[in-house]
Formats: structure tokens, sequence, C-alpha cells
């Protein structure tokens, strides 16, 4: 896919006008998914600073350490017409961007800014309210475009892809850690370029959502969780789960297993435009609840995902805001009563009239050989 098709140049002119219709001076970006969004650059974190400044009446510009000048120029950022400002090793490139700006009142900074740039950023601009960039780039990021759907989906595919060969991973005597680094080896075969979590939760460890890996050893009649996740070369996020048995599972969970799959199909069919976030969640935990198994779901239904693996909306009790096409989130109810728990999610994407999936794999339960 084309960087100016996920990034396009109009973007920095999107946000500027978020910048001055949020009555903010300027907004700071440094590396993370705000940077990325905003340029397609993906650059590094790193204590000498990079920062997109986007001022509320000036042009746009990208301050950069000298040594990291030639990977910016290799960027999109690049073909966005920003001026590319280099700092040396012995300059301050706090006050650089503050002689830039001139008297500020209010900035916008990264939401993943780190602490140590926050309070430097405070000390260069001393007498500019500090907010975060998110009031300005929220209403943009949280609606994808057609690109970043596609892109998703890209990712949805090469995770489903993954998850197609776990079947013949899960074997009685192989430990969790065992089979985590056969899917983190898939994961990048599949396309990815980073692996962002791999969780192998068998027996009672599946009971614990963000369990990850352990040298415990799998068994006959273990459930096991697997959740996986990584980052496409655009930059997009995949994050699929499923639930596999090995050999015959415990009769209480084949039980259970089926209203988790109920609880997963009614969420699904929740979603349109124009319904309260909260309400998806209601209908993934109402068919849990009425079977006798809601203490055991104790999470959110869902996250938004994109150019992080969490980020708004966020599927949760509580979010009256109306999901509208283009918002793109996981719904992931689970059942963790204990001995042993299950998960199914699938990345789904609120579109004009209703909602598709993103993740196409089976979702029945896949009951391997022990």
């Amino acid at each position: 896919m084309a960087d100016l098709e996920l990034y396009p140049a109009s973007r920095v002119n999107d946000v500027a006008a978020r910048v001055r219709a949020e009555g903010l001076d300027a907004l700071l970006l440094t590396p993370g998914a705000d940077l990325r969004y905003v340029t397609g650059y993906d650059a590094k974190q790193l204590e000498r600073l990079t920062c997109l400044v986007i001022p509320s009446a000036q042009p746009a510009f990208l301050v950069v350490p000298r040594l990291e000048l030639a990977a910016a120029q290799a960027s999109p950022a690049s073909g966005l017409g920003l001026e590319l400002i280099p700092w040396e090793e012995t300059e301050d490139p706090y006050a650089l961007i503050a002689g830039r700006l001139g008297p500020v009142a209010s900035t916008g900074l990264a939401d993943q800014m780190w602490a140590l740039m926050v309070l430097k950023m405070r000390d260069a601009l001393p007498g500019a309210k500090q907010v975060l960039a998110s009031a300005a780039l929220r209403d943009l990021r949280i609606r994808k475009s057609a690109a970043e759907i596609e892109a998703l989906r890209e990712a949805g595919a090469a995770i489903d892809r993954v998850h197609a060969q776990v079947p013949g991973w899960l074997r009685a005597g192989r430990t969790e850690r065992q089979v985590g680094a056969l899917i983190a080896e898939s994961i990048l075969a599949e396309g990815h370029v980073q692996v962002d979590f791999v969780i192998v939760a068998s027996g009672p460890n599946a009971a614990s959502p963000h369990h990850e890996v352990s040298d415990r050893v799998l068994q006959a009649g273990d459930a096991v969780v697997v959740d996986i996740g990584g980052m496409m070369p655009s930059g997009y996020r995949s994050d699929c789960t499923r639930t596999y048995a090995i050999g015959t599972p415990p009769e209480d969970f084949l039980a259970y297993y089926q209203v988790l799959r109920d609880a997963q199909e009614a969420a699904f069919a929740a979603v349109r435009p124009g319904i309260p976030a909260q309400d998806i969640d209601a209908a993934a935990r109402q068919p849990i609840t009425a079977a006798g198994y809601g203490p055991a779901f104790i999470h959110r239904t869902g996250h938004g995902i994109g150019l992080e693996s969490h980020e708004d909306p966020y599927i949760v009790a509580g979010n009256a805001e109306p999901l509208a096409p283009g918002m793109a989130f996981s719904i992931e109810p689970g059942i963790y009563p204990g001995a042993n728990g299950a998960r199914i999610e699938d990345i789904v994407v609120c579109t004009e009239d209703g909602v598709v999936r993103l993740n196409n794999g089976p979702r029945d339960l896949v009951i391997v050989d022990a």
C-alpha cells in the first residue's frame, strides 16, 4: 500500500485545523503513534529529541537529531513539505523549538511523550499550559480511512494465517514457551515486522487473561488460550484470540465455551452506527450473566486498534460514545472460572450500516490430538 494512501500529505493541514479548533497554540509530537499518524515517520524513541511541531499559525516543522536526519529524509515525512531542522549534539533542541514558536499559551503534547521531554518542554515554554495531543488528534484517529481499514484487514488476514498453524504446535509435553516461540516466528513469517505479544495460557493459566507464556508443560485435557498480535510494515496492528483444547476438555468447559461463543456473536450483531459503545459490552455480558458466569467475565469487551494495539474507542460499561463508521475495535468476551478459561477475539469495523469482521478464522473450539 502506498505511503500517501495511509499517510496523506493533507493530514498535516487537517491536524493544524484541529489545533486551531481546540484553541491550542501548537502540537508537539515525539516518536510514537501520534507522530506516525501525522507523517508516516516511525521515528526511534531516543533520549535525543525528535519532535514534529504543528503551530496554529505557522508552517509545521520537524526537529530531528543530526544523526537521525537521513532516517527522517527516507521516511514518508520527507514528502509532506515539512521543514526538517537537524540539531547538533551540543545544541538544546527544546530551546530551538521555543525560539521558533515564540510566546505560546498552550501546547498539546503527544499522549505517550516521555516524562523527560514533558518536563523539558515545560522548562523551555514556562508560560504554556500543557494538555494531551489527543484533544486535537482523537477525532481524526478514531475513525479509520478506507486505506487504514485495508491495512487492518491485511493485518487481520496475516494473524489468521498464524492461528491456522497453531493446532499443529499444541502437543502434550511441549511447554507454553516452546509453543510461543514457534508462534512468534510465524507472526514474522506471515508478514509482520514486529511481534507485539504472544499469550499461550494453558490449563489453570488460561484463567489469567494476560498470562503470556511460562515453562508449564501442556497436558492432555488442557484448554489453551492463544492471544497474539503484531505490527505490519504499514504500522497497523493485529490482535486475535482463539481457544483450543488438547484432547478431551473438561465437561464444564464445553458448556461455558458455547456461552462464550454466543456472547461474542451477540456483541457482533449489536454493532451499528449510533449505538453507544457500552451497549456492545452489555450485549456480550447478557448471555454470560444469564448462564451464571457473570463474575468470571473480568474485563471490558473490547478496545480500539490501529497504529496502537489499544486505543480509542473502548468497548466498556460507562462509555456512552456512539459508534461511528470507520471505528475499528476488538470484540473479545472471556470467561475465567479459575480452573481454566476461554476467550474469543476478533477485530471488527463499524460500517455505514453495520459491521464487518477483519478476522475470519474458525471461532468454534478447536480440539487437537493429545
